[in-house]
């Protein structure tokens, strides 16, 4: 019986060995696929399409708000000029009449 154990036993270990250098191989063999698919990864071309066309329209939107503050701006500093000559013109008739001595 003790002999019958220990084949027993002795077959076991070399099952356990036997599955165990499978699994190291196995091991070896994923790590390998997963270095080599890594290299394709990064050797891989970016999608520059994909980035160029998101790169124009975020342009394309800066420049139309740019153009539409300037367009602002523009009616913005006319409406100054047209209100700082009316003021101009007040302060000079104001100048004329205490010269000439009206109030």
């Amino acid at each position: 019986m003790a002999k019958e154990i220990t084949s027993n036993v002795e077959a076991l270990e070399a099952e356990a060995e036997k599955i165990l250098e499978e699994a190291k191989t196995r091991a070896s063999e994923i790590l390998l696929q997963a270095k080599e698919e890594s290299k394709k990864i990064l050797s891989a071309q970016l999608p520059l399409d994909e980035i160029k066309t998101d790169c124009d329209k975020i342009v394309s939107k800066a420049r139309a708000e740019a153009d539409e503050k300037i367009k602002d701006s523009e009616q913005k500093a006319a409406e100054i000029s047209t209100h700082a000559d009316k003021k101009v013109k007040e302060l000079t008739e104001r100048v004329v009449n205490i010269v000439r001595g009206r109030s």
